[in-house]
């Protein structure tokens, strides 16, 4: 169970909140549950709203290539209308909070990504204000159909770099969301002439955009370049592929093709 006290300041008799997590761990798709408890201050409040809602924290390219961080908040759903606080009283809300099939993995086999921050946000509307609370970190695991990629890069000696989440669109897959996921992977030797491969899902409730990204290693005379694999993969269709026969046929041919190696 996973408790972060979210403090209100509203001047004299102000309430607090706390926002209680029934489990943390999730999927894409899936569901978070949990209870917001508004614990009343010492005066009567009125308040106007309440919502929680999914916030990540992701890379935004500005001028001149300089990158800066940006809390968006990506779900939101309110919680009833507007009520009377009483002094001192609490008030419960209980909330299902449903995980938008782009969110992106925060988990790989147990072991927590790096660079990935994403959780609920509770807002408390009162007297035309709205006080965020902190982040309540939630814990993303891959679908089955994701896990089997990324199995797939394991199995062929792949290993996780980092991950990160960017403003911007992935153009010709199914991304809805503003920003996207690149899970980034350090090659085996046997690849010898990439830098690092990057890999990003764009799924809906039935199947999912896998996009790759190839990057070469910069050679004496020539700057590294980039080679693109997209292609779709069914949510409940995809154990009849050796997934990792089929990337490395197309690791191979692409690096041959170039001489990469």
């Amino acid at each position: 169970m996973g408790f972060k006290r979210l403090l209100a300041s509203m001047g004299a008799g102000g309430a607090s909140v706390e926002t209680v997590l029934t489990e943390a761990n999730t999927v894409p798709g899936g569901v978070v549950q949990g209870e917001v408890r508004i614990q009343g201050g010492s005066v009567n409040q009125s308040i106007e709203g309440l919502s929680v809602g999914l916030q990540a924290r992701v890379e935004v390219e500005g001028h001149d290539d300089q990158e800066y961080k940006q809390d968006i908040v990506f779900t939101k759903v309110r919680l009833g209308g507007a009520f009377e606080l009483q002094a001192g009283a609490v008030h419960a809300v209980p909330f299902g909070l449903e995980i938008p099939w782009e969110t992106p993995v925060t988990m790989i086999d147990g072991q927590s990504l790096r660079g990935m921050n994403i959780g609920v946000v509770t807002e408390l509307e009162i007297a035309r204000a709205i006080d965020s609370g902190d982040l309540d970190p939630i814990n993303v695991h891959p679908l089955p159909a994701q896990k089997a990629i990324l199995d797939a890069f394991i199995q062929l000696g792949f290993r996780f770099k980092t991950a990160d989440m960017e403003r911007g669109h992935i153009r010709g897959t199914r991304q809805k969301l503003p920003f996207y996921q690149e899970v980034e992977f350090y090659p085996p030797s046997q690849y010898r002439g990439l830098n690092q491969v990057e890999l990003s899902f764009v799924a809906d409730e039935h199947a999912m955009d896998v996009v790759l990204e190839m990057d070469k290693k910069p050679g004496l005379f020539s700057e590294g370049s980039d080679s693109f694999r997209s292609f779709q993969v069914g949510l409940h269709d995809y154990q009849g592929t050796d997934w990792a026969a089929y990337l490395n046929q197309w690791l191979s041919e692409v690096g041959s093709k170039r001489s990469w190696f």
